[in-house]
């Protein structure tokens, strides 16, 4: 299967743009890769002190609660960038890419890393709304939810990372 006719002749100008320029492929592709490096830094940095909290006293537990919150919007911020970067990637070599089995896998996995986020704070904003009388088996039912949504998320930042070294090193 090859890109639509009319996909790669909408996309001929950036397409053009991009090849012909050692400026613009340097931008995006360093705004892609530092986007990247932030927030997937941030996450794993985040992923590994959620597992870290989950063993610790009440007081740890809801500190890490609240830095975990402020991190979520640098991470999704992050993301946003990324996304926005890898469609321009994307787009720069649309028949390329449009056939490319590691690129649908990465941008697979990139879904499931939105999914398991979305799990995640649900999970985080659950803990943050149970009061100190909950049950407490109720509150470590979130916080083994927590967990396994940390674990997951660690498992895909890498995961992810190697898709797009195996795809930078294919193209």
């Amino acid at each position: 299967m090859s890109a639509p006719a009319a996909l790669v002749k909408l996309l001929e100008p950036w397409s053009a743009l991009y090849s012909d320029s050692k400026v613009v492929p340097t931008i995006v592709v360093f705004g892609h890769i530092a986007a990247l490096v932030f927030a997937g830094g941030l996450a794993v940095a985040m992923d590994r002190a959620t597992l870290r909290a989950a063993r610790g006293s009440p007081e740890i537990r809801a500190r890490h609660l609240d830095e975990l919150s402020a991190a979520h919007r640098l991470v999704i911020g992050g993301l946003a960038l990324s996304a926005v970067t890898g469609v321009l990637l994307f787009t720069a070599d649309v028949e390329t890419f449009f056939t490319s089995k590691v690129f649908w896998t990465k941008a697979t996995m990139i879904a499931l890393l939105l999914s398991n986020g979305y799990a995640m704070t649900r999970a985080e904003a659950r803990l943050h709304s149970e009061d100190e009388e909950a049950d407490a088996a109720l509150v470590e039912a979130s916080w083994r939810r927590l967990r396994t949504t940390a674990r997951v998320s660690l498992l895909l930042w890498f995961a992810i990372a190697f898709a797009g070294v195996t795809l930078a090193e294919a193209g």
